[in-house]
């Protein structure tokens, strides 16, 4: 082990990507996708985390954060990770602020891994070698042919047993056709598969349970942000009226905010999002929280971002398979894979997440 392992540098890039094709859900539409990517080096290596919104966290990595953890040890990412925290106070913890401090974290995680020449989930203290993983998009503007099309290739091609579709389109005003939507999809994926759905806070409390309720032929296993996750009286009220597990959380930045979801019993399962909530190590303590309210937790979003810290994580229920991401992690960095049979594997032999940037291939989506 090297007393010279510093972090030498910390450098951030915003790419902005096109989608395949349009994507809505109950609460936003959007057409391309803004992955940021963060390099931490020490000595000949080199670390990669990254996170999913503004270019204007480059400035907040290049700037504040790097100023914080250039020159630290390289191995003492929890140390990094309390500084980068503490040098947020005025710039806000929230938003750009925890999107930034979560990508550097993740990179400080692999860049740590990476030296001791150890898999990230052994680091961690890997819990199982897969990881479940659920498909999700199903998008409210997709056309019949599309969702079709994008839940059997789950189903079929890959094999995954849980399947999440977006409802609640136009604000909850179109709950018809989110009904006819729900089962198309229970039609396409058969009886076998578990159906999830997504209505990104655009209910009211008792649209949400009337909604559920005409489809309780349909089996919704998982009912996600029924109405805003800020209402947490809200989703407690949904939560004791439908038989689905009521899910939220994707918005939390720090870890008083997942506390109080847990002691209201507003959710039946935790998410929580590594590149928001900051990083692999407050990951890793939210888990603890779930836990100690006898939850599970679900990892929102960016899968192979997640994959070696779910590992790791005993009360997992499972990874978001996220069309958007998926397709942006398979296409930016290599050592990625599909999750056949309904499960991601973590790489047991290459030190770190296992995952390489293509910097060549991402650089005409270059926006910094």
């Amino acid at each position: 082990m090297s007393s010279d392992w510093t972090i030498a540098e910390v450098k951030a890039g915003a790419y902005t990507i096109p989608t395949d094709a349009p994507e809505a859900d109950g609460t936003l539409s959007w057409n391309t996708t803004t992955l940021i990517v963060v390099q931490a080096h020490s000595a000949e290596t080199v670390g990669t985390g990254w996170t999913y919104g503004s270019p204007a966290c480059v400035p907040v990595v290049n700037g504040l954060l790097a100023d914080v953890v250039v020159g630290r040890a390289a191995l003492d990412v929890t140390a990094a990770s309390d500084a980068m925290v503490k040098s947020l106070r005025n710039v806000g913890r929230q938003g750009i602020g925890g999107q930034a401090l979560s990508a550097v974290d993740i990179a400080l995680w692999d860049l740590k891994a990476r030296l001791l020449d150890l898999p990230l989930h052994r680091l961690l203290g890997a819990v199982r070698d897969t990881v479940a993983v659920y498909g999700s998009g199903g998008f409210t503007c997709y056309d019949d042919h599309q969702l079709r099309e994008q839940l059997t290739g789950w189903t079929q091609r890959l094999q995954i047993p849980r399947v999440k579709i977006k409802i609640g389109e136009s604000w909850g005003t179109c709950t018809d056709r989110d009904l006819a939507r729900m089962v198309q999809a229970r039609n396409a994926i058969g009886d076998a598969v578990e159906l999830y759905v997504d209505a990104n806070g655009a209910y009211t409390r008792k649209q949400a349970i009337r909604v559920v309720a005409d489809a309780a032929d349909l089996e919704v296993r998982w009912f996600e942000e029924p109405v805003s996750s800020d209402d947490l009286d809200g989703l407690r009220a949904v939560s004791g009226s439908v038989h689905a597990d009521v899910a939220a959380g994707e918005y939390g930045y720090d870890l008083p905010y997942f506390r109080r979801m847990c002691q209201a019993q507003a959710v039946d399962c935790l998410q929580a999002d590594a590149s928001r909530c900051g990083g692999i190590t407050e990951w890793l303590r939210v888990a603890a929280v779930a836990a100690a309210y006898g939850l599970d937790v679900s990892a929102h979003c960016a899968p192979n971002l997640h994959l070696h810290a779910a590992a790791a994580t005993p009360n997992l229920r499972h990874l978001e398979w996220f069309h958007d991401h998926t397709r942006i992690e398979l296409m930016a960095f290599d050592g990625t894979t599909l999750p056949l049979g309904g499960a991601l594997r973590p790489d047991p032999d290459a030190p770190g997440h296992g995952f390489t940037l293509r910097a060549a291939d991402i650089e005409k989506y270059r926006d910094d």
